[in-house]
């Protein structure tokens, strides 16, 4: 029975499964996206919630916890100064998983993990009502009355 043992092997030592971990939460920060096999991506989701987490934080410690994980300090600092302010208002749900489908060569299944874009916020700038020209309509069929309403 499996109680209490939660996550996947991947067919994996611990140590090579931390340690890639460690690199592809690494590349996901540095580069915003990367592709990876479904089950990866789905362990990858948690590591990388956690280092965003800790980035919001943003005390020494905090810091000092996610250099623990992640492999470059610029990629650290990315996170503390850029990343996580972003994600503020934000509760959790940093990342996307998007299916592409399967790889030719062993038939793994593919998606692409990405950060979520923290633009979700309505812009301040006013926004402008567009307004639309009437036109006559094009190839109608003559047994069809078009009626136009203005806009009020």
């Amino acid at each position: 029975m499996r109680h209490g043992n939660a996550g996947r092997r991947l067919g994996r030592k611990t140590s090579h499964r931390v340690a890639m971990f460690r690199n592809m939460v690494t590349s996901l920060l540095e580069h915003g996206k990367i592709t990876t096999t479904d089950a990866k991506a789905k362990e990858i989701r948690v590591v990388a919630e956690r280092m965003i987490t800790l980035g919001k934080r943003g005390d020494l410690h905090s810091m000092r916890l996610a250099a623990s994980v992640i492999r470059e300090k610029s990629v650290v600092t990315k996170l503390f100064s850029t990343i996580a302010p972003c994600y503020k208002e934000r509760l959790g749900g940093y990342t996307r998983i998007i299916k592409l489908g399967i790889r030719q060569g062993d038939a793994a299944p593919l998606s692409l993990i990405e950060l979520v874009e923290a633009e979700m916020k309505p812009s301040k700038a006013k926004l402008t009502p567009v307004k639309i020209k009437e036109t006559a309509p094009v190839n109608v069929h003559p047994a069809v009355e078009v009626v136009s309403e203005p806009v009020a």
